[in-house]
C-alpha cells in the first residue's frame, strides 16, 4: 500500500466522511502520488524532478526512498509544465508548454521569465550555460534562448511535433520529429539538420546514457525503448517495458535510467532486459468520467487513455488482463482525450473536451467517431431512445447524436442558452437532468427544451447519477456528495470530504487554454459519477487519482 505521503493530495487525504449509515465507502485503487509524469531531470541535489503537465506542478522524487517533494506548485506562476532542464549554475529551466512560456528557477527559488515567444515549447535542454527549446507542432522550430537577454536564435524549422531532446556525444543536439517517427540532429551553432534514425517507434523522447547509446522511448501501449549505438556498432535493439505511454528518461551517474509515463504516471528504473522497479508508484493522472456496465466492469475516462480499477473480492487492488497494471489500475486502451463516459449494450461512449464523441467497442477493439466539432463536450448519457446525450458545455447546450437514419450520425440540440453545463443523467421517467458548475444548479429538460431548475444554490456541482427517486450530484467546491429527491426537492448530504479538485489550501488555479496554436492544451477537471447495477455509486476523486465506490 502506498505511504501517506503518496497521496497528492496531501495532508487533506484521508476517508471520505458518509453521512450516518447509509452508505459504505471504499476505494476502488490506491492514490496516484503523481498527477501523470512527463519532463524529467535529475538536479544538483541528486533528486529527480518531475514535471506533471496535467496539474501544472513540478516535484522532486528521491529514487532511493520514492518520497516526493512538490518544488513547483500548482497555485505558482507555470501553468503547464511538459518538460525542465538544469543549467551550470543549478537553475532550473521549464517549458510552460501551452502559454509558450520559458522559465528559469534560480536555486533559491526566484522565477524569471525567459520567453514567451516559443509556440507550444516542449523539449528543453540545457549545454552549460546555453538554453535550448524546441516546438511541439507541425512545422515547429528549435531555437536557442539566452536567458540574461537577447533575440532567441533560430537553428532550424520544419520539425514534426518535436519533443525531449539532448546533447549527443558528438556535441549535436539529438530530437525527435513524433510525426514521422525519426530521429534528428543539428550542430548548437546551427547548420543542416540530418536525419539519423528512421522507422523509430512513435518516438516521444531521445536519451543518451552513459555510455553514449541513444535511447528513443515510444508514446505508445508496449512501452518500447529502441536502443541504437550510433557511435559504436550502429546497432539497433527494442526493450519492451510494458510501461503504457513512456513520456521521458534520465540516467543517473551509475547509468540507471529512470522512465516517466504521461498516460499513468509515476517513476519506475527499467532495466536494459525490460524487468522495471517501481520507485514511484504509477495510478491515474484523472481521472474524469467514470461508469459501470452490468457485468460491474468499471471503465474510466483518464485522459490519455481508458483504464479501468480491478478489485478483489476481499477490496483489496488485484491485477486484471491488460496492457498495463499499476496502483490497482489497468489500462484497457490508450484513447487521447478521453473526458465523459457512459456505456450500454456492450459499448463504451465516450467524449472529448477537445470537440469529439466516440464509440468504443471493448470486444471488438474498435472505435467510431460520433461527432465532432462541438464544443467542449462533457458528460454524456445514453437516452430511452439509445441516442448519446451531451453536455456541450462551452456552447452552452445539451445535443443529442443518433444514427436512426442509417446514413450516419445526426446531431440535434435539445436544448440550448445554458450556463456551462457539465453532465447529464436521465431518471426512471426518462427526464434529463443537467449539472451547471457555474450556475451552481441542476436543471430538468422539458421535451420543448425548456429548463427546470431542480436545485440552485448549490457548489459547482459535476457528476449526476440517478437511483430511483433520488438524484446525486458531487458538489465540486464544498467537496460533498449531495442527494435530491425529485419528488420532493428535499435535499441531504451524503458523503463530506471527497478528494475531488484542487488540495486544500492552494490558491485557485489559472486554467491553461483548451487549445494552443491548433495543438490541444490542458482539460477542465470533471469529478464524475455513476450508478452501479448493484445500486452502489461511483465517484471520480480527480483529487487523488482514485475511484471509489459508495455502497447502500
Amino acid at each position: 500500500m502506498n505511504t501517506p505521503h503518496h497521496n497528492r493530495y496531501g495532508a487533506a487525504a484521508g476517508d471520505i466522511t458518509v453521512s450516518g449509515s447509509r452508505l459504505r465507502a471504499r476505494r476502488l485503487n490506491h492514490p496516484s502520488p503523481l498527477w501523470g509524469s512527463n519532463g524529467v531531470a535529475f538536479g544538483p541535489d541528486g533528486r529527480l524532478y518531475v514535471a506533471q503537465y496535467l496539474a501544472g506542478q513540478i516535484s522532486a522524487v528521491d529514487p532511493a526512498t520514492g518520497d516526493v517533494e512538490v518544488v513547483v506548485p500548482m497555485d505558482g506562476p507555470v501553468q503547464s509544465p511538459d518538460d525542465l532542464a538544469f543549467g551550470a549554475d543549478g537553475s532550473m529551466y521549464i517549458a510552460d508548454l501551452i502559454p509558450g512560456r520559458v522559465w528559469r528557477r534560480s536555486p533559491q527559488g526566484a522565477y524569471t521569465l525567459v520567453s514567451d515567444e516559443v509556440k507550444v515549447v516542449n523539449g528543453i535542454t540545457c549545454v552549460g550555460d546555453r538554453l535550448f527549446v524546441n516546438e511541439m507542432r507541425p512545422g515547429g522550430r528549435l531555437l536557442e534562448l539566452f536567458p540574461d537577454g537577447g533575440e532567441p536564435v533560430v537553428l532550424t524549422e520544419g520539425l514534426a511535433l518535436g519533443n525531449a531532446m539532448q546533447l549527443g556525444p558528438d556535441g549535436l543536439l539529438y530530437y525527435p520529429h513524433m510525426m514521422t517517427n525519426q530521429v534528428w540532429r543539428i550542430p548548437p551553432d546551427g547548420g543542416v539538420p540530418e536525419v539519423v534514425a528512421e522507422e523509430v517507434h512513435e518516438p516521444v523522447a531521445v536519451r543518451f546514457d552513459q555510455g553514449g547509446v541513444l535511447h528513443v522511448l515510444s508514446r505508445g501501449a508496449e512501452g518500447i525503448v529502441t536502443r541504437i549505438d550510433l557511435h559504436g556498432t550502429g546497432s539497433r535493439t527494442l526493450v519492451t517495458s510494458g510501461l503504457v505511454g513512456l513520456d521521458n528518461a534520465a540516467f543517473d551517474a551509475e547509468n540507471r535510467m529512470f522512465v516517466s509515463s504521461y498516460a499513468s504516471g509515476g517513476v519506475t528504473e527499467l532495466h536494459p532486459d525490460g524487468r522495471t522497479r517501481e520507485i514511484v508508484p504509477r495510478g491515474l493522472d484523472g481521472p474524469y468520467g467514470v461508469t459501470v456496465d452490468l457485468g460491474g466492469t468499471v471503465y474510466v475516462a483518464d485522459h490519455y487513455r481508458l483504464a479501468s480499477p480491478a478489485l478483489a473480492d476481499e477490496g483489496e487492488p488485484v491485477a486484471a488482463d491488460g496492457a498495463d497494471e499499476a496502483g490497482g489500475v489497468t489500462s484497457l486502451t490508450l484513447m487521447p482525450f478521453v473526458h465523459g463516459v457512459t456505456n450500454a449494450g456492450g459499448l463504451v461512449h465516450f467524449t472529448s473536451q477537445y470537440g469529439d464523441v466516440h464509440t468504443h467497442d471493448p470486444d471488438r477493439r474498435t472505435t467510431r467517431q460520433r461527432a465532432t466539432g462541438l464544443t467542449e463536450p462533457v458528460g454524456i448519457a445514453v437516452g430511452p431512445d439509445g441516442s448519446l446525450v451531451v453536455a456541450e458545455a462551452g456552447a452552452g447546450r445539451i445535443v443529442s447524436i443518433s444514427d436512426d437514419d442509417g446514413d450516419g450520425d445526426t446531431v440535434t440540440v435539445l436544448a440550448e442558452g445554458l450556463g456551462h453545463p457539465v453532465d447529464v443523467a436521465f431518471d426512471d421517467r426518462g427526464r434529463c437532468h443537467v449539472s451547471d458548475d457555474r450556475l451552481g444548479a441542476v436543471l430538468r429538460i422539458g421535451e420543448d427544451g425548456t429548463t427546470a431548475v431542480v436545485a440552485d444554490g448549490l457548489g459547482a456541482p459535476q457528476g449526476l447519477a440517478v437511483r430511483g427517486d433520488t438524484l446525486f450530484t458531487v458538489e465540486t467546491g464544498p467537496r460533498r456528495l449531495t442527494a435530491i429527491s425529485l419528488s420532493t426537492g428535499e435535499r441531504r448530504t451524503e458523503a463530506e470530504d471527497l478528494p475531488v479538485g484542487q488540495p486544500p489550501g492552494t490558491a485557485p488555479r489559472t486554467a491553461p487554454a483548451l487549445f494552443a496554436h491548433g495543438m490541444v492544451g490542458a482539460p477542465r477537471p470533471f469529478a464524475g459519477l455513476a450508478t452501479g447495477p448493484d445500486g452502489s455509486l461511483l465517484l471520480s476523486a480527480n483529487g487523488e487519482g482514485t475511484v471509489w465506490e459508495l455502497k447502500p
